[in-house]
């Protein structure tokens, strides 16, 4: 090996594996070097690293199902943690434990030639600054620090001015761009998709091929930022070449994900369409899941992430056990232990060999591949302004599904009718969109955005589901780093009301009529009542509303004995209040900040309608 390199993403939620890191772990393994990569907490990982150390020195396998409490004792000093076991307290091993505890304190770990993080959401900004500030101690004093994405590229000054770390700013679409005379272009290598057996995060998209068949976007609209992160629009990027050679490598994949942002704008539009059904995505597409114990001892033997295929195996050996009856799984257990096979810190790649006599006909007959069905999503939506017949008929030959179609303002809507209309025509059926608001919007706009697309599946016969998306300023100096930015038609009242609807409809709006009219209300006025109603109310409607029990009476059958119309009771205080009282009452209701000291009311009136605001979740529970 050449080089130690630390791959790291910081450790907020997200749903896609972060294709810039899986390109560079190529990268660096084609120049023959140890790439690690590690997503959750540093100081945890630390002290797993210092723990990895120890096992190396003491060399006892039966210590491997304590490595937990041994990371816990190296970052916490909770003797508590030792004790659970045997035979450990008092011995040599406790005094060589210390020593790696009494490091740790130290900030003495183990160091890499490079250390990689990269960014995404500014949002979570003070987690991606503590994140490049912490991997630093990872780093040798003639190491290289790198620091790239979403957020590096749009705010580099600011990266630099918290972190001292010159973020790199853009693509790495050029030869050199991490070391001088390679003459890899890392943009265009495939996925390494091995790094995600790594960790114990769980992306929610996963089993997917990841990439793009265009770049940039021709457009430049006021509130995306493409123009900065992709500012030359490419018409064509080739996707085969990678998705063969994730098949050789990392077995066949279900899905395929695009993350191109306006591939109708493509002059090469059906040669990328006719390579997705080149690549196994066309109409009807089907894929047989490939065998995961063949892929990870493939991979093993060739000593290919040896870290991530010995922690793969070990968790197959697990499912193995589970699906095994309790007889031939105790026999099973005992076999991995005689060979130290029961934890991936302690397994050894020699031993998972001689065990494969017994473990793979096992596997081979407990867990059968069948064929299913895969689908191809180019997810970050297509420009209805671009859709033609033809652009329609030409997507309806792969499996496309869902079509996301953006509808960012309702100033578009006939446009965006048109495509739906003309994606319905065209026999595709399963769609779907992000609603974009809180930008320049007014709230009605949201509504009747909604609206269209309910409608639509009425008439057209589809499936439209819509994703409401709320505007956040990324580069704005004063927005950044939270999630507080406020367009000038909004309040933050109006902000929670949208997320406490969408957070009962796990963020999306779906087909049916009495689906959304329950939601957000049958028109205009019931959708203004629900944005001012208490949250509560909102969340529990069905509880708190007795007109929308009568309506849903012949549906939903089901009553409580607590079951009342306070929302109604304060609908009727709230609009009974004079003009100049209820201007007043919004004011401060659309702060949305309901204890009495977060604001100044004497008037009996605007006081007993604040009172219903304080009604909370656990009331409404029966929990207080």
């Amino acid at each position: 090996m050449n080089r130690k390199v630390l791959l790291i993403e910081p450790n907020y939620k997200n749903k896609y594996p972060l294709m810039g890191l899986m390109k560079i772990a190529t990268y660096y393994r084609r120049c023959n070097d140890d790439v690690r990569f590690f997503k959750g907490d540093l100081k945890k990982f630390a002290a797993q690293l210092l723990c990895e150390e120890f096992y190396q020195e003491v060399k006892n396998p039966l210590l491997g199902k304590y490595f937990p409490k041994l990371v816990e004792f190296i970052k916490a000093g909770k003797y508590a943690s030792l004790d659970g076991i045997p035979d450990f307290r008092n011995s040599d091993y406790e005094k060589i434990i210390k020593d790696y505890r009494k490091r740790y304190k130290n900030n003495e770990f183990s160091l890499f030639d490079v250390v990689g993080v990269t960014t995404l959401f500014t949002f979570y900004w003070k987690q991606t600054i503590d994140t490049i500030n912490y991997a630093k101690k990872f780093c040798k004093p003639n190491g290289k620090m790198l620091v790239g994405g979403i957020a590096s590229t749009i705010l580099p000054d600011y990266i630099r001015a918290e972190t001292g770390i010159a973020p790199h700013i853009g693509l790495l679409d050029k030869p050199g761009d991490l070391d001088e005379g390679n003459c890899d272009i890392i943009d265009e290598l495939p996925l390494d998709y091995s790094i995600l057996d790594e960790i114990d995060y769980e992306y929610p998209a996963h089993n997917a091929y990841f990439g793009y068949m265009t770049r940039g976007c021709p457009r430049n609209c006021a509130f995306c930022a493409v123009k900065t992160l992709e500012p030359q629009y490419k018409n064509y990027v080739g996707m085969k070449h990678q998705i063969e050679y994730v098949d050789e490598h990392f077995g066949a994949q279900k899905d395929l994900l695009l993350m191109d942002n306006n591939v109708f704008a493509s002059k090469c539009f059906d040669q990328i369409i006719d390579e997705i059904k080149e690549c196994g995505f066309g109409k009807g597409a089907t894929y047989i899941p490939p065998n995961e114990y063949e892929f990870a001892l493939k991979n093993l033997r060739n000593e290919y992430n040896q870290r991530a295929y010995i922690k793969k195996m070990v968790k197959l050996y697990d499912r193995i056990a589970e699906k095994l009856p309790e007889a031939e799984s105790g026999e099973f257990y005992l076999q991995r232990e005689e060979r130290g096979l029961l934890y991936a810190e302690t397994a050894l790649s020699k031993e998972i060999f001689a065990f494969d006599e017994i473990a793979r006909p096992i596997y081979n007959k407990l867990f059968r591949c069948s064929k299913r069905k895969c689908y191809i999503d180019f997810n970050q939506g297509l420009d209805a302004r671009l859709a033609t017949k033809e652009k329609m008929q030409k997507l309806s030959e792969i499996n496309i599904r869902p079509l996301r179609i953006a509808f960012d303002h309702y100033a578009q809507r006939d446009v965006y009718i048109e495509a739906v209309t003309k994606a319905a025509e065209s026999g595709i059926m399963e769609l779907s969109n992000y609603l974009l608001y809180n930008f320049e919007d007014e709230p009605s706009e949201l509504y009747y955005r909604m609206k269209i697309n309910v409608d639509l599946c009425e008439k057209l016969g589809v499936t439209i589901y819509s994703f409401p998306m709320k505007y956040h300023p990324i580069s704005d100096p004063a927005y950044f780093k939270s999630r507080d930015y406020l367009g000038k038609h909004w309040n933050r009242k109006f902000i929670r009301a949208v997320q406490a609807v969408l957070n009962s409809t796990k963020g999306k709006i779906g087909k049916g009529v009495d689906f959304f009219e329950e939601a957000f209300g049958c028109n205009l006025d019931e959708y203004y009542k629900i944005l001012w109603m208490p949250e509560t109310f909102i969340i529990y409607r069905r509880k708190y509303d007795q007109n929308l029990r009568e309506r849903l009476a012949e549906k939903y059958t089901e009553r409580s004995e607590e079951d009342c119309d306070l929302a109604n009771e304060w609908w009727d205080k709230f609009r009974a209040l004079s003009d100049e009282k209820l201007e007043r009452a919004k004011s401060i209701i659309s702060l949305n900040k309901f204890k009495e000291e977060d604001y100044e009311c004497t008037d009996p009136e605007i006081l007993e309608i604040l009172s219903y605001y304080r009604i909370t979740r656990d009331i409404a529970e029966g929990n207080n």
